[in-house]
């Protein structure tokens, strides 16, 4: 009996996996997943709680692995729902609540996908990996990452992976991405001398030295974009004085920048670079100027070749779209699983993550099983 990914997806999303919180989802798909013929191994670190499963064959020549993750961003007002954002429900043809685009709904299609193979087929040279977290909208470092670590312990080896994030912007099939852009964080502390306004020869001003550093940050442009990429953005995000008097001059101003990067540079290049026009900015004006940085992720691209054709051509057979390869949005958890094999990610529709009253296609979600099943097919054919 094939198994049913809108069901799956429904009994998830009653599952209130708010990060860090389990909520019963995974516990959920180890049962689902063990009665289908998988091994599975819970790999909870520092209290996050992540799931590996393995069907077929360990010294298999080549293995698919999928990931995804079932924790889910928190519903905020609860009162601005229309519908039970823990309840499942379908109607309109559509099924709502958290969780239900990013990305139970991707996780139970791939599930359902790999257990009707499973239950299938034979394993002689064929294996299946299932990676899935309960980290990925939170810190994300004890999820995806705990889970390639036990793998790289254990001798697991996927030869290539899926992410089953929401990757359409409007239409099914649209756009899969074949890689993402790099994300940095800068923060930035001026320290200069607190005085009385009308005595400016007793202070030294903290704030228009880090707000002109800021304005040349942003003024630069820092590529025109690659082959493969959408140009890099720097964006400050916050600028913070916390001065409530307006005759004082403040001892201290900070101000936070990010930047999306692609292929045209690193984190580290960026962080120097960031650095040499602080300290020219602090030697100007006398200012000190500390600043520290947080990678979340480097760019990185799966160049299209034989898995992304594959990938593609499982999405146009069974949506009738071809899709566009991208590597625009923010960060997933692909960011990890590149350090240890090729990855692409394909799923939904997203417009509605993260919302109030999120809500999935009923269809879009047994088309999504669909691409998913005959991908596995293909790629073992």
């Amino acid at each position: 009996m094939p198994l049913d990914p809108v069901e799956l997806t429904s009994a998830l999303i009653r599952c209130p996996s708010v990060t860090p919180i389990e909520g019963g989802a995974l516990e959920l798909l180890d049962k689902t997943l063990t009665e289908a013929g998988f091994d599975c191994v819970r790999v909870d670190r520092n209290g996050t709680p992540n799931l590996f499963a393995r069907w077929g064959d360990k010294a298999a020549p080549r293995t698919l692995g999928f990931n995804g993750h079932t924790d889910v961003v928190p519903i905020g007002d609860e009162a601005a729902w229309t519908c039970d954002p823990f309840g499942g429900e379908i109607k309109d043809g559509k099924l709502w609540g958290r969780g239900a685009t990013d990305m139970k709904s991707g996780v139970a299609a791939f599930v359902a996908a790999a257990c009707d193979y499973a239950t299938q087929s034979q394993p002689k040279e064929t294996a299946i990996i299932i990676t899935i977290t309960g980290d990925e909208e939170g810190d994300a470092t004890d999820g995806t990452t705990a889970l390639l670590d036990y793998m790289d312990t254990a001798g697991e080896v996927m030869s290539d992976c899926i992410v089953g994030e929401p990757t359409c912007p409007n239409t099914m099939g649209e756009m899969m991405k074949i890689g993402r852009r790099g994300s940095i964080t800068g923060y930035f502390t001026a320290r200069g001398t607190q005085g009385h306004v009308a005595y400016p020869q007793q202070t030294n001003n903290p704030v228009p030295a880090l707000a002109s550093l800021m304005a040349e940050l942003s003024a630069h442009s820092l590529d025109q974009g690659t082959e493969h990429f959408d140009p890099s953005n720097l964006e400050v995000t916050t600028f913070d004085v916390g001065n409530a008097a307006t005759n004082v001059v403040p001892a201290q101003a900070q101000a936070t920048v990010n930047i999306r990067f692609n292929d045209a540079h690193s984190g580290a290049s960026l962080s120097d670079w960031m650095r040499a026009k602080a300290k020219v900015t602090a030697e100007r004006t006398g200012i000190d100027i500390d600043v520290r940085f947080q990678i979340s992720g480097e760019s990185f691209l799966t160049p299209p070749g034989p898995f992304v054709d594959l990938v593609a051509g499982a999405v146009a057979k069974e949506t009738g779209v071809t899709p566009i390869l991208s590597t625009t949005g923010g960060t997933s958890d692909a960011r990890f699983v590149k350090n240890h094999c090729p990855v692409v990610e394909f799923g939904l529709v997203g417009k509605t993550m993260h919302k109030v009253d999120e809500h999935v296609e009923v269809e879009h979600i047994h088309a999504l099983k669909n691409v998913y099943s005959r991908l596995i097919r293909d790629y073992f054919a």
